[in-house]
């Protein structure tokens, strides 16, 4: 069973730079920095002498962003993406930054987030003789562009943004301009940067490290930034929302080590151990994470708890998403191609297993019985967030609702199903006093099913009557 079945994904990353000679080789690094956000699919474009230059391919950064390619990518600016895409659409036609001419001239984009009302937009479109080379939601924002009359590519991108609804943290590219906006509910996080004199933008301040930039700031929610020979422009021309940040960034998508929405993502998830140690105590021998992302809890709950910390599962990280199966008579290792214990130090102990989320319930089951087998006399899961019950509409690749466990079972029937012998989760509130955001600005949808938009409730209202949540 593939691990990466039983996770929320993130579906991609974006970086940008403008001003700077090598700036296809600064993507690049950006974009392995963002890796994590998605690791099916990449591509760059560059702006040339008039011109947008553009690669595409399905795979790693380092494997598709070779340097024979940056070669090819000449000028001073560019856009990058990296993708996660859901199974049955990986192909070609699916990968970012899209590229178009139109009336207002050459223009590429590259999105992080979701556009619930996309499908409903791109029938409309598509009655009105547009047609559509993917099934991306991104490409209906490109045709809304390019039939906008306005003076300019700015101009039409400014109309078409303030009536499209969603989460949206986009980066254009035109022959002269670098164009970063992010949507007026500030969905998915957005950073700006400095390096040698040219401006760059990215999902996380991760990809700013990886190159040594300095971190400026935010990319404040409803703002739209233009980078061009002038300098940099901001400017906020949408109308202004309530605040609806996405907190499951600090949860599990955003690497440790980037500062999002204001806040270091490692602090926020020591303290989320913590406080799950102090909703949830338990006597034991050894805290265990699930690697990677239960580290950082699992060191916050050790720590709280006085219970000795220790990296008892190890991780093989060289594991694609595919692989040669075995027949079913010896197809028995379930997670072993990717977790392994060490049995000397679990055997015989109390341990309590510290993850971030539990989807669909199969992994954490696996897990469990995985420590069992490696000796252990009792084994307590703790879960750093509340349990994730609903779909998300705004960016993150989410199970239906029917296949969340915590939809249709509760905390007892989980523990039962997944065989440990006592489950915690975080609270709501205990999660949200340990990352430090204002509840009032965030958005917490996958467990509460509070939806910040009316798109979203009218999606989850449709589901309801026919049957399908």
């Amino acid at each position: 069973m593939d691990l990466a079945l039983d996770k929320l994904h993130e579906e991609c990353g974006i970086f940008g730079i403008f001003g700077h000679a090598e700036a296809s080789t600064l993507t690049q690094l950006g974009l392995f920095a963002l890796q994590h956000r998605g690791q099916e699919a990449c591509g760059i474009v560059t702006a040339e002498g008039g011109e947008l230059l553009q690669y595409r391919e399905v795979g790693l950064v380092a494997d598709v962003l070779n340097p024979d390619v940056l070669k090819k990518l000449t000028g001073t600016s560019a856009i990058g993406h990296t993708r996660y895409s859901t199974a049955g659409k990986n192909t070609l036609d699916e990968v970012q930054p899209f590229s178009v001419t139109c009336q207002h001239g050459k223009i590429a984009v590259c999105h992080n987030g979701n556009l619930p009302f996309a499908e409903a937009r791109r029938r409309e479109l598509e009655r009105d003789g547009a047609i559509f080379s993917s099934t991306s939601d991104t490409e209906t924002i490109l045709h809304g562009i390019a039939r906008t009359p306005a003076k300019d590519a700015v101009d039409a991108i400014k109309k078409v943004l303030a009536i499209t609804e969603g989460a949206f943290s986009l980066l254009f590219l035109t022959p002269t301009a670098l164009i970063a906006v992010r949507d007026p509910r500030g969905f998915r996080p957005l950073v700006l940067g400095r390096f040698q004199g040219a401006w760059c933008v990215a999902s996380e301040t991760c990809a700013f490290d990886l190159i040594d930039a300095e971190y400026v700031r935010e990319v404040e929610p409803g703002e739209m930034l233009i980078i061009d020979a002038d300098g940099l422009h901001s400017s906020k021309p949408f109308e202004v929302k309530k605040h609806a940040v996405c907190t499951f960034e600090h949860v599990y998508f955003s690497r440790p080590d980037s500062i999002i929405f204001g806040r270091s993502v490692n602090e926020s998830r020591h303290k989320m151990g913590k406080q799950l140690a102090a909703e949830h105590p338990v006597e034991a021998d050894l805290v265990v994470p699930v690697p990677d992302s239960g580290v950082a809890a699992a060191i916050g709950y050790a720590r709280w708890s006085g219970i000795n910390f220790r990296q008892a599962i190890i991780r093989n990280h060289y594991v694609g998403r595919t692989f040669i199966e075995p027949s079913q008579s010896i197809r028995s290792f379930g997670v072993r191609l990717k977790l392994n214990p060490i049995k000397d130090l679990i055997n015989g102990n109390r341990i309590v297993l510290v993850d971030d989320s539990i989807v669909r319930g199969t992994t954490s089951k696996k897990i469990v019985e995985m420590v069992r087998e490696a000796g252990a006399a009792e084994v307590h899961m703790r879960i750093s967030c509340p349990p994730t019950a609903h779909s998300c509409y705004y960016g993150v690749d989410t199970p239906d609702r029917k296949d969340l466990i915590a939809a249709n079972m509760n905390v007892e029937e989980v523990r039962e199903y997944i065989g440990a012998d006592s489950l915690g989760y975080l609270s709501l509130t205990g999660m949200l006093e340990a990352i430090g955001l204002d509840p009032a600005t965030t958005c917490n949808a996958c467990w509460s099913g509070k939806y910040p938009t009316l798109i979203a409730q009218s999606v989850s209202a449709f589901h309801q009557v026919n049957g399908e949540l």
